[in-house]
């Protein structure tokens, strides 16, 4: 009894003995395929979007299944078809929309851009401002000269 208690506890950190190993760059190689299996299903999401540990396991436990062996610590990534469950999360990621996150007091809709031109120029600096106001009223008098100079030609005539 006391066997199978302590026997439990080893057996469950394999899969994250594969990842501690994995993340130090260290040799995969010379594990069972249910250990293989057991690190990829420990593996977090942040280890699975941050790093290259999934393929990596997954390349160490294709290399144990062909009986190939060597380190897959440091081969060159062989790219590998993924399970269906990933094929799944893949499929699924790709045709959901976004959901609406709440931030602070207020809901962010990603992929909504809210511009309107009183948020634009309220975000300029004050000097940047005024310099604009001041570009659009000589803008403003170079037109009201021009058409007071064909109004005056066209009365010439």
């Amino acid at each position: 009894m006391l066997a199978a208690g302590i026997a439990s506890p080893a057996r469950a950190s394999v899969g994250e003995t594969i990842i501690l190993r994995c993340t130090h760059g260290q040799s995969l190689s010379g594990f069972s395929q249910q250990a293989y299996r057991e690190a990829l299903k420990d593996l977090t999401a942040d280890a699975r979007e941050y790093t290259e540990c999934g393929s990596l396991i997954r390349q160490a436990q294709l290399a144990a299944a062909t009986g190939r062996g060597g380190s897959a610590g440091g081969a060159a990534v062989v790219p590998i078809a993924p399970t269906a469950s990933e094929q799944r999360a893949i499929t699924h990621a790709t045709h959901a929309s976004p959901v609406p996150v709440r931030v602070g007091s207020g809901v962010v809709h990603p992929g909504v851009v809210h511009a309107d031109i009183a948020s634009a120029l309220s975000s300029l600096p004050t000097p940047l401002l005024a310099t604009v106001i001041f570009l659009l009223a000589c803008l403003l008098l170079i037109v009201a000269g021009a058409l007071r100079n064909r109004f005056r030609a066209r009365h010439n005539d």
